[in-house]
């Protein structure tokens, strides 16, 4: 909702993140019935830099296949970003697991391992 003054509460960035996720969510489905390389993969999150030019797009996991897939699509998510948004440029995006995933797995595999030695 935005303020009397016509400014958003909270960042550009932010605002955007959130309509690329949405989007970038939109097309892995689209892909996935296209492609079974790219089934079951969650969009956990997108970051842009500042100058929009850059976006790293945060998956739940990724396998060599789901990376190799992206990579061949990417030209065909980024114009489908293009076409859906109405920003001056569209991002290069960019895949990666997400490390909060990665750490919350680790930290659930300690705690597993310490109930184990205490039982």
């Amino acid at each position: 909702m935005a303020h009397a003054t016509g400014r958003h509460p909270y960042p550009r960035s932010a605002r955007v993140n959130q309509i690329l996720r949405e989007v970038i969510s939109e097309e892995l489905v689209r892909w996935a019935d296209l492609d079974d390389r790219l089934g079951l993969l969650t969009v956990t999150g997108v970051e842009v830099t500042p100058d929009l030019r850059q976006a790293s797009v945060y998956l739940d996991s990724i396998s060599d296949a789901a990376r190799e897939a992206l990579d061949e699509h990417r030209a065909q998510i980024q114009a489908s970003v293009n076409a859906q948004t109405r920003l001056k440029r569209t991002p290069k995006l960019t895949f990666a697991a997400d490390p909060a995933i990665a750490q919350g797995s680790a930290v659930e595999e300690i705690l597993r391992r310490r109930h184990r030695e205490h039982d």
